[in-house]
């Protein structure tokens, strides 16, 4: 996936190029971050690359489909700001989203919302959001836009995929990558073979390390990407989408003060808890 127009964010474009490669890219994200950090270009690209009609990566940059996502002109890409300048999005605005994404699309194979300041919509308006979320039809795809994902209802990230952006440049660093996945890759087979107190002892081993919070989100990123894999190869599925549900669940706690230990635990008890 060419995501080159974004600065910096090395991690994020390798897992979001890898996603586009294997299972495709999702059907919701939250796009978070500063102002600065590159926000709505993401959302353009992905906007541009869930359309695009070129051959090899994407987005091309050079098909007709590419070309107006990046001017704004695609008809199948819909931005929705609140009603008024500096006002959040309403709920009689995600109903009317709600309506027109049952719409088919004009001219490609899906239609691509991006919302404005989806982290200052009030709880009625995101839990109008949440069932779109769930029940919307499978060509529909929505980038929320935050300045800070928490602002968003725990319900509404959990059905999202969540890209947080930083505005630095982020130094590519190899090593530091093949060691994630490395770690990722041995509690993703734990996850799908090994008895309670096994599991328990790996992810203890693996999470119950001294990191930032940046750092262990990446972790459970590239582990929720390692889950997702082996399950399109045919893996122990029930096991393995388990594993991928609670891992986007405790993303979040991971960007509060929870620490690998305890987020440990919590893997630990949510696979065997009703198993």
């Amino acid at each position: 996936m060419d995501l080159s127009p974004l600065s910096g964010n090395e991690r994020l474009k390798d897992r979001l190029s890898r996603q586009e490669r294997g299972r495709g890219l999702s059907h919701a994200y939250i796009i978070s971050g500063p102002a600065g950090s590159g926000r709505h270009g993401l959302a353009r690209q992905l906007a541009a690359a869930m359309l695009c009609t070129g051959q090899g990566e994407r987005p091309c940059g050079r098909c007709g489909p590419c070309l107006k996502v990046l001017k704004g002109v695609h008809p199948d890409v819909s931005t929705v700001t609140g009603p008024e300048e500096g006002k959040p999005i309403t709920v009689d605005q995600v109903r009317a989203l709600r309506a027109d994404a049952y719409i088919r699309p004009n001219e490609g194979e899906r239609k691509v919302y991006l919302l404005e300041g989806a982290d200052r919509m009030n709880a009625s308006a995101q839990n109008a959001m949440l069932k779109l979320l769930e029940e919307g039809p499978p060509y529909a795809a929505f980038l929320l836009i935050a300045g800070n994902a928490g602002g968003l209802l725990q319900t509404v990230r959990s059905r999202c995929e969540e890209l947080t952006l930083t505005p630095a440049v982020e130094p590519v660093n190899g090593e530091r990558d093949q060691e994630r996945r490395a770690l990722a890759e041995k509690l993703a087979a734990a996850l799908e073979k090994s008895g309670e107190l096994e599991l328990l002892e790996t992810s203890v081993a693996v999470l119950d390390v001294k990191r930032s919070r940046e750092e262990l989100s990446a972790l459970l990123d590239e582990l929720a990407d390692q889950l997702t894999a082996r399950a399109a190869r045919g893996g122990d599925r029930r096991r393995l989408l388990r594993g991928l549900e609670l891992v986007k669940k405790l993303r979040g706690a991971a960007m509060l003060n929870v620490n690998g230990g305890q987020i440990a635990g919590w893997l630990c008890a949510g696979m065997f808890g009703t198993l």
